[in-house]
């Protein structure tokens, strides 16, 4: 399972990110985007209504065997705990109260967060918000693999091994490539997420607890839905580091694929970012776009091109970080 071919680095840029020019050339031509900015007053009822979903699942798994309780956690369970994480990424633009309530946004992240089992969105608001701002920052953009996953990944069976455990990648790469103090939401998110988990468990047994957990660890690894991490930013194409999918899949994935658009207008929710696109269509329809999230997989797998090393990156000098 050596390396037979392939990249062998990273891609190395010396330009600064397309989405900052972009979005100035299109605000100066199409001022009527600033009004999709700001708060999506449907969002808190449709997250409820996810979390809500689970949290009745969790009464209905208690006594299910264990065979059960993963098929459910992976063929449902799974596919709601994953929506609600691109939920809390969009949360976490303040699209849910607006900026003027910016801990009220941070509150219902963890709502939003306590079907995943696990403390995440306060963890995640802290890196994302870099992941912006240095887009394919060296150090800086916690989104790009390490070297050693680059190096190592090669191979299509280890490339599914990644794929697998990408969940536990994403939780820690962040302690090695950029770590950050342990803040008050944190210390927050993981008391009301470990009291819930608690409550679940004194009334209806582990079960529950695994049904949750096992969904969210499963369905944010080999999953259709799972394609997004791959899709958003990986260089499918030389010279573009970020792709959007326009596919059906948006419908249950808060339109994390309208990715450009995304990072074009991270400001806008992602109810709103169609209307980006149809309203700049000359910006987006000439672009690089996929149009499955599996085929996607698959072609990380099997293209010896794609893989972890597969990702635009950039130094941002010093002068820029302060």
């Amino acid at each position: 399972m050596g390396k037979t071919g392939g990249r062998a680095d990273f891609e190395w840029v010396y330009t600064d990110q397309p989405h900052t020019a972009r979005r100035k050339e299109i605000l100066a031509k199409y001022p009527e985007i600033k009004t999709l900015m700001g708060p999506d007053p449907q969002l808190k009822w449709v997250v409820s209504g996810l979390v809500l979903t689970q949290l009745v699942a969790c009464y209905l798994v208690r006594d299910l065997s264990w065979k059960w309780i993963f098929f459910w956690a992976y063929g449902f369970g799974g596919c709601i705990n994953h929506s609600l994480t691109l939920a809390i990424h969009d949360i976490s633009h303040n699209v849910a109260f607006g900026n003027k309530l910016a801990k009220w946004n941070r509150w219902f992240a963890m709502w939003a967060n306590l079907p995943i089992g696990l403390p995440y969105s306060a963890s995640f608001k802290k890196y994302h918000i870099d992941h912006h701002r240095y887009l394919g920052g060296d150090q800086l953009d916690v989104d790009i693999p390490t070297e050693w996953e680059g190096w190592f990944f090669c191979t299509p069976a280890r490339k599914v091994l990644w794929l697998f455990l990408q969940p536990f990648f994403y939780a820690l790469r962040p302690l090695v490539v950029n770590p950050k103090p342990v803040g008050p939401m944190e210390i927050q998110n993981t008391v009301v997420q470990l009291l819930v988990d608690a409550i679940i468990f004194y009334f209806w047994g582990l079960k529950p607890i695994v049904y949750l957990i096992a969904g969210s660890i499963l369905c944010l690894g080999i999953h259709p839905f799972s394609g997004h991490f791959i899709a958003e930013h990986y260089m499918f194409l030389k010279g573009h580091e970020t792709y959007s999918y326009y596919g059906p899949l948006n419908f249950l994935t808060f339109n994390v694929g309208y990715h450009m658009e995304h990072h074009d207008f991270p400001s806008i929710p992602g109810s709103k970012l169609p209307q980006v696109k149809k309203i700049a269509a000359e910006y987006y329809d000439s672009l690089p776009q996929h149009i499955s999230w599996f085929q996607v997989l698959w072609d990380f797998v099997f293209d010896e091109n794609i893989g972890p090393y597969a990702r635009v990156k950039r130094e941002y000098k010093l002068s820029k970080l302060e």
